[in-house]
Order: C-alpha cells, then structure tokens, then sequence
C-alpha cells in the first residue's frame, strides 16, 4: 500500500466504512461504492468521533482529524486494518474458504459439520450465519459475504473462544470487493460457477475470474505456525475447472460425479429420505450416505470430503459418518409437512443453473406432478430472469410466476419478462404457467392444485427473512408461507401468512 505525506501516529480503536457504526477512536475509510460515496460521509464519520480518515483521494479542506491518503484501493486497507486492529486473527486459524454459485451454504455447513463431529474445533461464516461455538449470530437481510471489518471481528471471537478452523463462505461481490482480504486462506473450495451476477461482473469471465481471487489469495497467504497447505479444490465437472486450476497453486485436488477425479462418485441413489453413493479416494471405496437429497448434493459432497479428508486430515470413516449425521440446511430442499398428501418443500434455488437442478431432483422425488413457485429479484441480472422461467416450462408440470424481491422495478414488468420467456419455449398461460404476483397467493394457488402424490416447490428465498418492495424490507419466510397455506388448506392451526404489498386481501 503506497501512501502520500507524512503518516501521523494515531490510536485507533477500531476501523469502518459506514460513518454511523463510527464510535470514538475509530478509523473512517472512505470508500466510493455503487449507490454512494464514502468522502460525503467524511463529515458525519468526524461527528461520531472518527480518529483518522483514510481515502484515496487528496484530503478535504478543513479537516480537523488526521488525513492518511492511500494509492490503492481503500478496500484493501480496510480489511488490513481491520485484520491489523485484531491481531491478524486469521493467522491463528487454518482458514477454509467456500465459493461457487449454487451449493456454498450447504458445502461450507458440511465442512463445518464434519470438522465439530471429528471433534475439531471450527467456526463459521456464511451468507446465512457466523457460528462461533454455540453462539449463532444472523448475518443479515439477504445473503452475501459480511464486509470486512465484520470478518475481522468474527475470527477474533473465534480465536478467543479456543477454536482452530474456521469456514468462511465467500460470494463474487465479496471478493470482487474485498471483504476477504486478509482471511489469509489455507484451503478453497469452488462447487460451481454458472449464470448469476452479470449485471454486476459484466460478463460470464470476469464472474469467474472474481471466484479466482480466493484461489489466486493462496499463493500469499502469511506463513503460520500450523502450516500452509495452500490447498485448491476444483469441481471438475464445472466449465470453471480449467481457468481455476491456472490460477492456483500447483497440488490442487478435483472431484467430480460424472468421471475419475482425485474423488468421485458413481452408483447414486436419490430417493425422498436420504442420498447414497459410492466414492472412490485413494484406491478404495467408501459407501456415503446423506439426508441432504438432491443428485447435485453429491458434488457437495464430494467438497467437503476432500476439503476435511485430503485437506485437513479428517480420517475418511470419521468424515464419512459424520455426513451421515448432518442435518438440512435451512431453506435448502427442506421439506414442510402438516400431514399433506403431497410434498412440500421450500429450496433457496434463485440461478438458472440452481432451479433445473432442484426441478430435477423434485423430478425424481414424486410420480405425480411437480408445481414450482418462484420469482426474479428487481435490479439485478435481466438476463437471469428470462433464463430460469425457461428451465422451469422444461421441468415442471405447472409454474407459478410471483414476486421475489422487486425493489423498485416494476413487479408486473419482471412478471411480464417471465411469462413473455416461458410462452417462447412452449408455456402456456392458464394451462402449464400462472401469473400471481402475491407469493402467499401463488404458494395458496400451488397448494390448492396438488393432488395426491404430486410436489409443491417454493424456490428463491429459502431460509431468508424478508422481502424487498421499493427500499422496504417487510417480514418474509418461505418456509413460514408454505406451513400458513398448509394450515389453511387442511383445516388445522398453523402461522399466519406474513403480509405483503401485494396482497390484497
């Protein structure tokens, strides 16, 4: 990091971004984001008592704190501060990160899983929770990596409280902004890297090659006392495989579900309870069996095999075992059951990628009919949205187009891109796909058209708890809607179906 002047010796207490989480003593760094500019909070960052300003652009007039001018991105130095004001937690812990777009939540509960039952002493950071021992901490609204001084401060609770490994989940805004800089990795994982984020990164390559700066990160993590394995572990049924393998370090591992890797599966058994297959490693074969179903489990599988097994040292019967004992993540294929006479499941499935791959295995869950609901989030990649409806018209028997986070887009225009996707490839309206833009009511409306044996499967919001309508958060849990619809459809208690703009009853 190059900096401009003299650098003034000042005590920091801490260090942020946002000028209202400022207390006295802290660190401000202006950073230059989307929808704001770090330097216009400059004045209210000094109100709540900031010690030193740090930015990458000459000082403002007037200042009456400390003015560091960096030449580099102030995210970095955020995070190194951050990392600085902590000790470098990091480089206490033997750090596995976790990206990918479909399967980073349930790959990372894996690993975290089967490291606590080996009894090693991990933590974890996801887009769904930071679990730090028996404390379980939200992360936030929606899922995304928490900024870096969040980070930070979660590894120095981990350090604190005797743990040794930590698990941290990593999405592309993440590391294409920085907030794990200074996470100082020793194993990453990828489980795949297909269409999402476009309308952030561009294009397909420059999303892959965000997910390369954990690989890329590798090669300069500190020296620790515990080693550094420096360790990539690729998926190597993925199009991501040939540009990550370049960019890693030499040594990495691969598996794969569909052909011979360092790891990889064959007889797989799919069925509504439980997940089997055969897995080869290191010229032998183990039976896994695992309640998270879904054929694509299996790649998650494979992941956290070789992270814990290959990586870590986890001896291949106890992580195996382990697995078996692993219970659904939230919101991930979970199955919601009031005594119905077909399935229900609510999955958090939002890519194109993701929803054929739930269909699929909705597929081969039922005999009878497959009914999705699900949306397309406001602001964010059009072309996605034109993409999942047509999965859906190829999978499903009935689709329910609804709403999923519009913001301030129009959700009847999103609604009308939808339907405008599925009529291209066949849909019909009124016959195999429905408009109901309330997601109470399209959920209502799948259930009321279920018969026995047949699946009803909510996807898109899985574990989250609200919903975006203009800048409004309001309370929303699919799995919440899906038990309301359930009671009202049996006729016994259940939750109150959660409200939103849209409903008009």
């Amino acid at each position: 990091m190059i900096t401009k002047g003299e650098i003034q010796e000042v005590k920091i207490r801490a260090v942020s971004s946002d000028s209202r989480l400022v207390q006295p003593g802290d660190a401000f760094v202006a950073i230059k984001g989307e929808n704001f500019d770090g330097f216009d909070y400059i004045p209210s960052a000094i109100e709540h008592g900031a010690a030193l300003i740090v930015g990458n652009r000459p000082a403002p007039k007037g200042l009456t704190v400390p003015y560091l001018e960096i030449d580099d991105d102030p995210r970095k130095a955020l995070a190194w501060l951050a990392a600085a004001s902590h000790n470098f937690p990091a480089r206490n812990l033997r750090m596995i990160g976790v990206t990918g777009t479909d399967g980073k939540t349930s790959t990372s509960s894996m690993i975290h899983h089967i490291l606590n039952k080996s009894g090693v002493k991990a933590g974890m950071i996801s887009t769904v929770n930071a679990l730090i021992g028996d404390q379980e901490i939200d992360t936030g609204f929606h899922v995304t990596t928490p900024d870096s001084p969040a980070i930070q401060a979660y590894l120095a609770e981990m350090v604190h409280a005797g743990m040794t490994h930590c698990v941290l989940e990593s999405t592309s805004h993440g590391l294409a902004q920085g907030r794990v800089i200074a996470s100082e990795f020793d194993v990453a994982v990828v489980t795949n890297v297909t269409h999402e984020h476009l309308d952030y990164h561009g294009d397909w390559q420059h999303y892959l090659e965000a997910k390369g700066l954990m690989f890329e990160s590798l090669w300069t993590t500190a020296p620790k006392k515990i080693g550094n394995p420096r360790l990539a572990i690729l998926n190597k049924d993925d199009r991501s495989y040939g540009y990550l393998e370049r960019v890693s370090p030499p040594g990495h591992l691969s598996y794969s579900r569909l052909n011979q890797a360092d790891l990889w599966a064959e007889n797989i058994t799919n069925s509504p309870k439980e997940l089997s297959f055969d897995l080869h490693i290191d010229d032998s074969v183990f039976n896994v069996k695992s309640p998270m179903i879904g054929i694509y489990n299996v790649s998650n599988c494979l992941a956290a095999l070789a992270a814990c097994v290959k990586g870590l040292g986890i001896p291949v019967e106890a992580a195996i075992a382990a697995l078996a004992t692993q219970r659904s993540v939230p919101g991930r294929m979970e199955r919601i059951d009031l005594g119905q006479d077909f399935i229900a499941i609510v999955d958090f499935a939002h890519t194109p990628n993701g929803l054929a791959v739930a269909l699929e295995t909705a597929r081969d869950l039922t005999h009878g009919k497959v009914i999705a609901v699900f949306g397309s989030a406001g602001l964010r990649d059009r072309e996605k949205r034109k993409m999942m409806p047509v999965e859906a018209i190829k999978r499903a028997d009935m689709t329910i187009l609804t709403a999923e986070d519009p913001r301030t887009e129009s959700l009847d225009a999103i609604l009308q891109d939808m339907a405008e996707a599925a009529i291209a490839v066949g849909g019909v309206e009124g016959e195999n796909f429905l408009r109901v833009p309330d997601r109470g009511d399209a959920i209502r409306k799948a259930i009321a058209l279920a018969k026995p044996g047949d699946l009803v499967i909510s996807l898109g919001k899985g574990h989250e708890q609200s919903m975006c309508f203009i800048n409004t958060e309001y309370d929303w849990d699919d799995r919440t809607a899906m038990r309301a619809a359930l009671a009202e459809h049996l006729g016994v208690d259940g939750p109150v179906m959660p409200w939103l703009p849209t409903n008009r009853r």
